[in-house]
């Protein structure tokens, strides 16, 4: 593939998955800089990889996993710099629908925190489905066992259920 064919291809693919780049930096980044500096760098290491993509996957399967690991390294890297307390911006916390009743809009909004103090796995693990994808693209994405996903996701939902249930104590 000749270069510009490569980069127009490139582009075509960012411009149609943009959403998950952004999704992915509004939760592993509090700061709106930090933010941009992270959705640049997965662009970066998506280009570097873009060679190896495996049309075995879907693109969104290919970006997810990494993006998530450049969020993952970035994050850690930025926390040990800022000591930042919650991966999450304030922004990302009141992402609420002010249509909905205000005990649903009220959930979603403890719900975000829970998966804000979760571990940086266990979030992508939710981030992931909640965006409705499979075991197994999350698998592929994370790059473990479709049981342990499972396993996993439904730990964390207990955790989460738990920490609902003492909301209303």
């Amino acid at each position: 593939m000749n270069s510009p064919d490569k980069s127009d291809n490139f582009l075509a693919v960012i411009q149609a998955h943009k959403g998950i780049l952004y999704k992915i930096a509004h939760a592993y980044c509090k700061d709106t800089e930090d933010r941009k500096d992270l959705v640049q760098e997965i662009i970066v290491q998506l280009w570097k990889s873009f060679d190896k993509y495996s049309p075995t996957y879907k693109y969104s399967t290919w970006i997810y996993r990494i993006a998530l690991n450049v969020a993952i390294s970035f994050y850690r890297r930025e926390s040990r710099r800022k000591s930042v307390d919650s991966p999450l911006s304030d922004s990302a916390l009141n992402m609420t629908d002010h249509s909905l009743p205000h005990d649903t809009t009220e959930n979603i909004v403890f719900l975000q925190q829970f998966i804000s103090e979760l571990k940086e796995l266990d979030k992508a693990l939710m981030l992931l489905y909640l965006e409705e994808k499979s075991y197994q693209e999350i698998a592929d994405i994370i790059g473990i066992s479709v049981s342990n996903v499972s396993t996993k996701i439904s730990r964390i939902k207990a955790a989460l259920k738990q920490k609902f249930t003492h909301l209303k104590t």
